[in-house]
């Protein structure tokens, strides 16, 4: 069996082969993610082929340097997935973190990762229980509201706060670094 830096290489220069093993390799795994999103098996299904017909296509983009294939591709798939939930379901968190990031593609995704992720860390424990059950476990906000046991408005409160928070500590944070940069 081929390894995965092999395959992607041949995916860059449009072997078809390399993206059916690929498929068949990681398929399972971001099915099931897309699955426990959306709960609907047509839909599910649409959005898996869509978002290896986006690998397909953007396989160029890909960069080993700023984290694991499957990182990439589980990326694509809660975005389609999310997208989709945007358009059917008005009370899903439209939101998105990726707003908050630095888009300097000289830091790695790892590194955005952490900040991002400490800065969560920072945040009260129902703030930051709100912020997990929507942006990492891709409940919508009445799925939410239930597992927190508060009313819908209560949550959604919660959340529009921890993004204030982690915007604020994210920038600071953001700030911190030009600064420490620019003084180099």
């Amino acid at each position: 069996m081929q390894n995965d830096n092999t395959l992607i290489q041949q995916l860059k220069s449009k072997d078809e082969r390399a993206l059916s093993i690929l498929y068949d390799k990681y398929s399972g795994a971001i099915y099931g993610v897309i699955i426990k999103m959306i709960r609907d098996e047509g839909k599910a299904q649409n959005i898996l082929q869509d978002t290896f017909m986006t690998v397909w296509d953007k396989a160029e983009n890909y960069d080993a340097n700023k984290g694991r294939f499957y990182t990439w591709v589980y990326r694509i798939a809660k975005n389609k997935t999310l997208n989709v939930l945007r358009k059917s379901d008005p009370f899903i968190q439209t939101d998105d973190f990726s707003v908050y990031t630095n888009k300097k593609e000289d830091i790695s995704i790892d590194s955005e990762y952490l900040e991002l992720n400490g800065a969560v860390k920072q945040l009260e424990d129902h703030h930051k229980e709100a912020i997990e059950l929507v942006y990492f476990k891709g409940l919508t906000h009445r799925e939410a509201h239930i597992e927190m046991d508060v009313p819908l408005g209560t949550f959604k409160s919660y959340v529009r706060q921890a993004l204030k928070q982690v915007r604020e500590i994210y920038s600071r944070t953001l700030s911190l670094i030009i600064l420490i940069l620019n003084a180099l």
